[in-house]
């Protein structure tokens, strides 16, 4: 079990254990009836209405929906998460003086959160995550002198204003997630004063601005600290590392400067990416053996990682490192360095070694055998594709993108059984489009079972024109070898890959006729085969490809009939062939009569088949995938 799952487990059992010593009980004081009324009285009626069911005034109220009680009747929890509840939440829950446990996640609920409840005598679990609610957290008695508030979760509101501080010095929380709000100014950093037992922060997604308290590192049990997504600045200050037991460090997306400094050793994930730090990276990074991931991706970093960095080699734990656009020097040693991280999934290191060669002697007997994602786009990098990506036994994800790679591509490529996202577009590779490509396991088979670890994909991911997907938190199917210098015909072995959802060959110098098996893949969204010199007609059957948002055949040779019922604009594209003719364009074929309706599809077109393709329209509307939602992974 890993420590962010120790810790994990740590909180469900602090949450039981407020409840271990309860026991169903058949009565509730007719006080505390009343007040559950009340809240149920404010809600929205329509919203309430399967509640009002259970909750009937004659029964006992620890016999209702979501109420438990102790052994002497009193109301300790109020347990209704995901019920559609819309409307405020009424003050007069705060009557329940023996309230433990009060959970309203995942609702509608709108209003101010009831500063009574926040400064409760008697709450120790509060969730209200996941509604609407608005206003400023305020605490309704500062005199109290002491809160057993220990886990509060307020995310994924509309909450305002400057994040409290007095409440939580007289507490004994534990964790506080407030991410996903509109809270503003200094970062809160009086938590750890009279709560030494606090553990976990998650302030992401807000306004905070400032630089980075160094109280923080006063909590001497803190384990999680995010502030992702906000208007942070300055640098991480030293005090921060006195927090020796953190395990999960997430500043992404602010606007942190200075330099990375000092060591965790306890650290398990490191996001600083999309931020302004610069310098080398600390050779006490080495030290930190427990790291799973280190994202520092879109920053100022430089110079030569071996020399920065090590150890980096020791990092046996190491499943996911994201270095792309930074200007580290040197691949061949960052190669040779992590080849041995035996558990390395995925590694992202592109932007980075302009205009250096890739490397070609790396033995690989053991090393990389759980890579499963490897971008190392936008280099310039020289020389051919390596020998030994061949022996990338579980690759999925392979980019090359955007280098100055020259050769053919290899007839190895099919023996990685696994892969099915291939990008090597803009490079300068030659000689003819190998049939071997056509072989590729994973592409032919109906649907990509893919084996990534999701948590390489808690954001979108991967950027190209046009590129429409409709499953979240995932890559599709892609062939790209765009801007080459690739020659010959497009096999027909191309109908093989019945996967394939993006095929995109255009900026070559391809030849002969489009096959008419490419139009037997009916999972393809975008075809992209301009600016070759393909002839010959178009082939029956481009109708059949139900979900095709592009298909552009620009710049060709193509000639005789556009097939009927495809239209000559969006999404087709048979601009620049001079031969072609359609009956809506100027250009007719003299010497040809028009196509039947029948070249659709091969058959005669019914309604039936008119359903199909409308439906198949419509379907692609709802899948679009913008270009800027798949960028921000590779980089």
């Amino acid at each position: 079990m890993t420590k962010m799952q120790e810790l994990q487990l740590l909180l469900v059992l602090a949450a039981l254990v407020l409840l271990s010593f309860l026991s169903p009980a058949t009565s509730c004081t007719e006080q505390e009836k009343s007040s559950l009324l009340q809240f149920l009285r404010e809600l929205s009626p329509d919203s309430s209405s399967n509640l009002s069911r259970s909750w009937q005034s004659g029964t006992s109220c620890c016999t209702w929906e979501g109420i438990a009680c102790g052994s002497n009747g009193t109301v300790t929890e109020l347990s209704l998460p995901s019920m559609a509840l819309e409307g405020p939440i009424s003050v007069s829950i705060a009557n329940l003086t023996g309230l433990r446990r009060l959970d309203l996640s995942y609702n509608s609920l709108s209003g101010e959160l009831p500063p009574e409840l926040i400064s409760s005598a008697s709450v120790a679990f509060l969730d209200v995550s996941f509604n609407r609610l608005n206003g400023e957290l305020q605490e309704s008695s500062p005199s109290l002198p002491h809160h057993p508030l220990q886990v509060l979760n307020i995310s994924h509101n509309f909450f305002a204003g400057e994040f409290p501080s007095t409440i939580w010095e007289k507490s004994d929380l534990v964790a506080i997630n407030a991410s996903h709000n509109t809270f503003s100014g200094a970062l809160p950093s009086s938590f750890c004063i009279s709560s030494p037992s606090f553990a976990v922060l998650d302030l992401s997604y807000n306004l905070f601005s400032g630089s980075i308290p160094a109280e923080i590192g006063k909590c001497s049990s803190l384990r999680v600290l995010k502030a992702s997504n906000n208007e942070i600045n300055g640098s991480l200050p030293d005090e921060l590392f006195d927090a020796s037991m953190l395990e999960h460090l997430s500043f992404l997306k602010n606007g942190l400067e200075g330099e990375l400094d000092g060591q965790l050793k306890r650290l398990e994930e490191l996001h600083l990416d999309y931020n302004r730090m610069s310098g080398e990276l600390p050779s006490a990074l080495g030290n930190c053996t427990n790291l799973k991931i280190i994202n520092l991706k879109y920053n100022n970093f430089r110079g030569e990682l071996l020399k920065l960095s090590p150890r980096i080699g020791n990092l046996k734990s190491l499943l996911f490192l994201s270095l792309s656009n930074n200007s580290f020097v040197n691949i061949a040693n960052v190669i040779h360095a992590l080849k041995n991280s035996r558990k390395i999934n995925t590694l992202i290191i592109g932007t980075n070694f302009k205009g250096e060669t890739m490397p070609e002697d790396i033995a690989t007997t053991d090393g990389f055998q759980s890579l499963q994602v490897l971008s190392i786009p936008s280099c310039s990098l020289s020389g051919k594709i390596p020998l030994w990506l061949s022996k990338l036994s579980k690759l999925e994800v392979l980019d090359l993108s955007k280098n100055q790679l020259t050769g053919s591509l290899p007839d190895w490529i099919h023996g990685l059984n696994f892969l099915y996202f291939i990008d090597i577009s803009n490079n300068k590779l030659t000689g003819d489009l190998p049939t071997a490509i056509m072989l590729m396991p994973m592409l032919q088979s109906d649907k990509v079972a893919t084996q990534l670890d999701p948590r390489a994909f808690e954001q979108p991911v991967y950027a190209r024109p046009s590129l429409t997907y409709g499953k979240n938190n995932a890559l599709p199917a892609m062939l790209n070898l765009a801007n080459n210098e690739l020659t010959g015909a497009i096999s027909s072995e191309v109908g093989r890959l019945k996967s394939l959802t993006l095929l995109n060959l255009s900026f070559n110098s391809l030849s002969g006729q489009i096959p008419q098996q490419l139009f037997d893949l009916t999972n393809l969204q975008v075809v992209d085969l301009s600016n070759n010199h393909l002839s010959g007609s178009i082939p029956p059957g481009l109708n059949n490809l139900h979900f095709l948002t592009t298909f552009d055949a620009s710049n060709n040779d193509l000639e005789g009939w556009i097939p009927a019922g495809v239209q000559s604009s969006y999404p087709y594209d048979f601009s620049g062939n001079p031969k072609l003719c359609d009956p809506t364009l100027t250009r007719t074929c003299d010497s040809a009569e028009a196509p039947p309706v029948s070249t659709l599809t091969g058959e005669e077109t019914t309604p039936k088949t008119v359903f199909a393709i409308a439906f198949g329209a419509f379907f692609c509307l709802g899948v679009v995938y913008d270009q800027a939602v798949l960028s921000r992974f590779f980089g």
